[in-house]
């Protein structure tokens, strides 16, 4: 086996897909509510590169399996347990939309484990949520959604994922059948955990009180978050905030190359950005 290859195994009740070199630096990525790891196919060849970089199926989602709690905490829990499983620290945490909720929660939670947290399309607080398209409206909310979840087609699928997308996207084969394994009261037990988690407390406040480097990547043509709602993280100290032209809300799927080379360049200085022992 090479040291680049794909390779995949199942710890702590989660799926984990891993790619790069063992000994390069980790990067860890977190998908979105009912998505899966393989939502970050297009930008790997460029971080594996690189990074060894490792990517998770949450619990129920993907091929992971069910659990008893969706709380955002309680999936951080589980992919802290699998960083100390295989003896990761300081690891930079990338997540895609509500992933990066997971993201936050893991560094408030496990400090040690979290060097730098990169945060792509995920809104702040729900002051910038935006009224959904209506093929999303049909298939994840009632009164039809329940009802359309199990009879959904890979067009429809493919439709819906699009939806979210500003241009023309190729959505891996992966993430279709993926998508088909997350049942219909586990993305809804997700999204009411999601939005317990933000409004409890807005994103912008949970990573101030951490100090840690921070990049928020959004498109500006996002149509579930309000694009202008990045510059909320601009508060945030050690906070890098990018916005990618035409954009959507999927970069790993509408610009692979310019999400892979911000996930990079931040990756590399975060480092240096970090507060010294003396200054925490």
């Amino acid at each position: 086996m090479k040291e680049n290859d794909t390779r995949t195994h199942l710890s702590h009740g989660l799926y984990v897909v891993s790619d790069g070199p063992p000994q390069a630096p980790p990067l860890l990525l977190v998908h979105g509510t009912g998505a899966s790891s393989a939502s970050w196919g297009p930008v790997i060849p460029a971080l594996a590169a690189r990074h060894h970089v490792l990517r998770v199926d949450l619990p129920g989602c993907g091929q992971s399996p069910p659990a008893e709690s969706y709380d955002v905490p309680a999936q951080a829990d589980r992919v802290a347990g699998l960083l100390d499983h295989l003896g990761l620290r300081s690891v930079t945490v990338a997540g895609h939309s509500s992933g990066g909720y997971v993201a936050t929660a893991l560094a408030e939670r496990r400090p040690d484990l979290v060097g730098a947290v990169a945060l792509v399309s995920t809104g702040p607080d729900m002051d910038a949520f935006r009224t959904q398209p209506l093929v999303l409206r049909l298939l994840l909310g009632p009164p039809f959604g329940r009802l359309l979840w199990s009879r959904r087609t890979d067009t429809m699928i493919r439709k819906g994922v699009g939806a979210t997308a500003a241009r023309p996207v190729d959505v891996p084969d992966g993430m279709i059948g993926d998508l088909r394994n997350t049942t219909y009261r586990a993305f809804r037990t997700l999204s009411r955990r999601n939005i317990a988690y933000i409004t409890e407390r807005t994103v912008p406040e949970r990573l101030a009180a951490l100090r840690l480097p921070v990049l928020a990547v959004f498109g500006d043509a996002d149509p579930r978050w309000d694009p202008s709602s990045a510059h909320r993280y601009g508060a945030v100290p050690d906070t890098r905030v990018e916005m990618l032209p035409g954009v959507g809300h999927l970069p790993p799927l509408e610009a692979p190359a310019a999400t892979a080379e911000l996930l990079l360049r931040f990756a590399a200085m975060a480092p240096a950005l970090r507060p010294s022992p003396t200054e925490t």
